[in-house]
């Protein structure tokens, strides 16, 4: 019976079937679509979620700086921490300002956090070696003993960045003269 059909029948069929597999090819390149839209919109929104924890135990950069903050907290200086500028006329207070960014140590509520990912700092000085151009700053965790700082960063002024050369920041620490000073007021 297939050997009768019209020449009409026959040219409609293959149309009809190279139709069908033509269909098949868009509904796949469709599905490919539509899996890498759904992936990239899950990698997409697992970055904007992400958040990012530094626990400060040596010399390096501090990402905190970077993280959001996840309190809605509004500290007031003068009620819940002072910062103390002194010997102005060695070091200006952007300089130090800007070491303090380079460090995250600006942030007041990451300072202030007592959470296991924030900064739980009691007090933060800032020393001005002015022979070397150096900024150490020595960081006091809450329940701090006497004058033990729990880490103690250096600044180069110079090259604007913290040196990477290993060396005991005490031979930095000499002499200096204190020029900044954060502390936590509230218990």
């Amino acid at each position: 019976m297939d050997i009768l059909k019209s020449e009409f029948e026959r040219s409609y069929m293959s149309d009809s079937q190279a139709n069908n597999k033509n269909k098949k090819i868009l509904y796949a390149v469709i599905a490919i679509l539509a899996v890498l839209v759904i992936a990239l919109g899950v990698y997409a929104y697992n970055l904007s979620h992400r958040s990012t924890t530094t626990i400060v135990t040596a010399p390096t950069k501090s990402a905190s700086s970077e993280k959001a903050s996840s309190s809605t907290k509004k500290y007031i200086e003068g009620k819940d921490y002072k910062i103390t500028y002194s010997n102005t006329n060695l070091i200006d207070k952007s300089t130090i300002t800007k070491a303090l960014d380079a460090n995250g140590l600006n942030d007041i509520n990451d300072l202030m956090d007592t959470s296991e990912d924030g900064g739980d700092m009691a007090k933060v000085e800032v020393y001005y070696n002015k022979d070397k151009n150096l900024l150490v700053e020595r960081l006091f965790k809450n329940g701090y003993k006497g004058d033990e700082d729990t880490t103690r960063v250096v600044y180069d002024i110079t090259q604007g960045k913290i040196p990477d050369n290993g060396a005991d920041t005490n031979v930095y620490y000499q002499p200096s003269w204190l020029v900044y000073t954060w502390e936590k007021l509230a218990k």
